[in-house]
C-alpha cells in the first residue's frame, strides 16, 4: 500500500478530487457535508493498476492547521492542489512551507477547476513557490483529465523509497474511538515495520495488546508499512490516547522532554513555539544554539529518535518557524559558564557523538549506532573505557595511602571517580588490574597491615601468646594506638579475632577455648569456664556468647552451659 496526504488552500477542491479518484468522499463528519468545509482528517483509498493507494485528505483552513500537519506528519508523498480561478493563496504558502520544513520530497501539483479559468497563471505560480524547496518542481497535472492524474499518482508512488517492514513499529495516532462490543480502537499511517494481531506495543509507559487490525475496511492477521491501520487495542482507554499519542514497540524509542535539532530554513525564532512531529503538536520553549540548532523545552516527552523531522509552527501568526531534525534525544545539561557556546559549536561542526557509555538497547531506542566495544549489554568507546581503567587504578592506589588500614575503596565511591554510570561496570573494568571486589569494596589482593599497625599487632600477639584468654584492656589498646579501625584491618587478614566490641583474642581462641572446655564437668558455669581458660568475666562472657552462636556449646537452664562439639 501507497500513502498519499492532499494538501492547498481552503475550498481547492481536494477532497472533491479525492472522491472522483476513488469514489469515497472523505470528509467524516456532519459538519464538514453540511458546511462543505474540510474540518479534520479524512481517508479514502482506491486502487490504480495493481496498486493500492490510501489518501489523508487534510483541511484547508488556517483554523484547522494543526489539523493538517497531523495528516501529513507520517507521510511521504503529497497531492497538492491549486485552483486555476484563485492561483496561489495564503495557505498554499503555508502548507508548501510545513511539507518543506518537514523535508517531504515526492509531489504531484494538481491544478484544478481548469475547466473554469485558464490555468497557466497558477502553474507559473506554484513553480515559481516550489523552486528551491524539498519538492522543486514535481509533475504538474490539470484536474479535469483525470485518467492523467491517475497516470501521474501512479508514477508519483513507485518513486517512493520501499519501508522497513522489520523496523520497530511507532504508529502516530490521529483518531481514537470505541466501537461496541471491541473497545478502543486507534487509527494513523504506518510508516515503518509490521503491526500483528496478537502483538504486544507500549503507550505512555504501560503495555497494550492488539486485538484486532483493519486496513482499508479489511480485518488482517498482520498490516506491514506504509499503509494506513486502525487497531483494536486492550489494555487502554479511549480517553487516556488521541491524536499526538503512539503505540509502539516497547523499550525501542527514547521518550523525552528536551532536545537537540538542527534547524531547516529558520527565520525568527520566539522562544514559545510549537512542535509539530508525526501526529503531535506540543509547545515547546526555544533556546537557539547558534544560527542553525536549538535546544528544545517539550510541554510533554515524545518517544524520538535521532533523525526525526519535524517542524516547529509559530500558530499566533500562522506561519512555519523552521523545520527541525533531531540530533540528540539525550543532550547533556548547560548550566555551566559557556555550556551553550560549546555546545553550539559541537554541533555546528557536525552533530552529536554517541555516548562514551550506554546500554545497546539504549542506543537503539535513541537512533543511534551500536559500535563500539561491548561490555555484557553495554557499548563502550574502546579509548574512554581505558582511560576509565587507568583512573580507576589510580583512584584506588591514592585511596590506600590516604586510608592505610582501610578494607578497601568503597564500590560505589570508585564508580563515582571513574564515571561509570552503573556499578556492575565497575569488576570488568578492574579485570586484568590485579585489583578485586569483594564485600563492596575494591582492594588489592593479599594487602598486609602497615608497619605501624602490624609493629602494635606483634606487640598483642605476644601477649596471647603467654596468656591466650586474657584480651588486651582498652588502655593497653589505646598505648599501642590500636583503635577501632587498626582493630578491623588485624581482624580482616587474619591477625585477630573479635570477640566484641574492643576485645580480641587470637584468631584460633574459639578452637581453644572448646578444647579448655571440655576438661570442665558437664554442664559447667560461666565462673567455672573462666576459671578454666584463665580470663576474666569481661572476656568469658562474650566468648561464651560467641560459642553458643557458633553451635560449639548450648546454653542450658541457670545460665549453665553444655559443650556440643570439642574443636581442636
Amino acid at each position: 500500500m501507497f500513502v498519499v496526504a492532499t494538501a492547498g488552500h481552503v475550498d481547492h477542491g481536494k477532497s472533491t478530487l479525492v472522491h472522483r479518484l476513488t469514489g469515497m468522499w472523505p470528509d467524516r463528519l456532519a459538519e464538514e457535508r453540511r458546511r462543505g468545509l474540510t474540518i479534520d482528517l479524512g481517508f479514502a483509498w482506491t486502487e490504480l493498476d495493481g496498486r493500492r493507494i490510501a489518501f489523508v485528505d487534510v483541511p484547508g483552513h488556517e483554523r484547522f492547521v494543526a489539523n493538517m500537519l497531523a495528516g501529513v506528519g507520517p507521510v511521504p508523498a503529497v497531492l497538492f492542489v491549486v485552483a486555476a480561478t484563485e492561483g496561489w493563496m495564503p495557505q498554499s504558502d503555508e502548507h508548501l512551507a510545513a511539507l518543506d520544513a518537514l523535508g517531504v520530497r515526492q509531489a504531484l501539483l494538481v491544478i484544478s477547476k481548469a475547466d473554469l479559468a485558464d490555468p497557466q497563471p497558477a502553474i507559473a505560480q506554484a513553480r515559481d513557490r516550489f523552486a528551491g524547496t524539498s519538492l522543486a518542481d514535481p509533475p504538474v497535472v490539470l484536474g479535469t483529465d483525470l485518467a492523467r492524474v491517475r497516470a501521474e499518482l501512479a508514477a508519483l508512488v513507485d518513486r517512493l523509497p520501499q519501508p522497513d517492514r522489520e523496523a520497530d513499529v511507532r504508529l502516530w495516532v490521529d483518531r481514537s474511538f470505541t466501537v461496541r462490543g471491541a473497545g478502543t480502537v486507534v487509527t494513523g499511517t504506518l510508516a515503518g515495520g509490521t503491526i500483528r494481531v496478537g502483538d504486544e506495543l507500549e503507550h505512555a509507559g504501560q503495555r497494550v495488546t492488539v486485538r484486532g487490525l483493519q486496513s482499508l475496511g479489511e480485518d488482517r492477521a498482520e498490516v506491514a508499512a506504509v499503509a494506513r491501520v486502525a487497531v483494536n487495542l486492550r489494555g487502554v482507554d479511549r480517553r487516556a490516547i488521541g491524536r499526538g499519542d503512539t503505540v509502539r514497540t516497547p523499550g525501542a524509542w527514547w521518550e523525552t522532554a528536551e532536545l537537540d535539532v538542527a534547524l531547516r530554513g529558520a527565520g525568527e525564532l520566539h522562544r514559545q513555539l510549537v512542535l509539530h512531529l508525526g501526529s503531535a503538536a506540543v509547545p515547546v520553549h526555544v533556546r537557539p544554539l547558534g544560527t542553525d540548532a536549538a535546544r528544545l523545552r517539550l510541554a510533554r516527552p515524545l518517544p524520538l529518535r535521532v533523525g526525526d523531522t519535524g517542524l516547529l509552527r509559530d500558530p499566533g501568526e500562522h506561519r512555519v518557524a523552521a523545520g527541525v531534525e533531531v540530533l540528540d534525544v539525550r543532550p547533556p545539561a548547560l548550566r555551566r559558564r559557556g555550556a551553550a557556546r560549546a555546545r553550539a559549536e559541537e554541533l555546528a561542526q557536525g552533530g552529536v557523538r554517541p555516548p562514551a557509555c550506554a546500554k545497546a538497547a539504549e542506543l537503539r531506542a535513541m537512533g543511534l549506532p551500536g559500535t563500539g566495544q561491548r561490555i555484557g549489554e553495554w557499548v563502550v568507546d574502546p579509548d574512554w573505557w581505558r582511560e576509565r581503567r587507568e583512573h580507576a587504578v589510580a583512584a584506588v592506589k591514592r585511596w590506600a595511602a590516604e586510608h592505610d588500614v582501610a578494607a578497601g575503596m568503597p564500590l560505589e565511591a570508585l564508580r563515582q571517580e571513574a564515571g561509570l554510570p552503573a556499578a556492575e561496570l565497575v569488576p570488568r573494568l578492574l579485570a586484568g588490574t590485579g585489583l578485586e571486589v569483594a564485600d563492596g569494596l575494591v582492594r588489592k589482593p593479599g594487602t598486609g597491615l602497615p608497619p605501624r599497625v602490624d609493629k602494635a599487632v606483634r606487640t598483642v600477639e605476644e601477649w596471647l601468646a603467654a596468656e591466650p584468654f586474657r584480651a588486651p584492656e582498652a588502655d593497653e589498646l589505646t598505648e599501642l594506638k590500636l583503635g577501632t579501625r587498626e582493630l578491623a584491618a588485624a581482624v580482616r587478614t587474619g591477625r585477630l579475632v573479635r570477640v566484641a566490641d574492643g576485645i580480641v583474642l587470637g584468631p584460633d581462641a574459639f578452637e581453644r577455648a572448646a578444647a579448655t572446655l571440655a576438661t570442665l564437668p558437664q554442664p559447667f558455669t560461666v565462673s567455672e569456664a573462666r576459671r578454666a581458660l584463665g580470663t576474666t568475666r569481661r572476656v568469658a562472657v562474650p566468648l561464651l556468647e560467641q560459642l553458643d552462636a557458633r553451635g560449639i556449646t548450648r546454653r542450658g537452664d541457670g545460665g549453665t552451659r553444655t559443650l556440643v562439639v570439642a574443636r581442636g
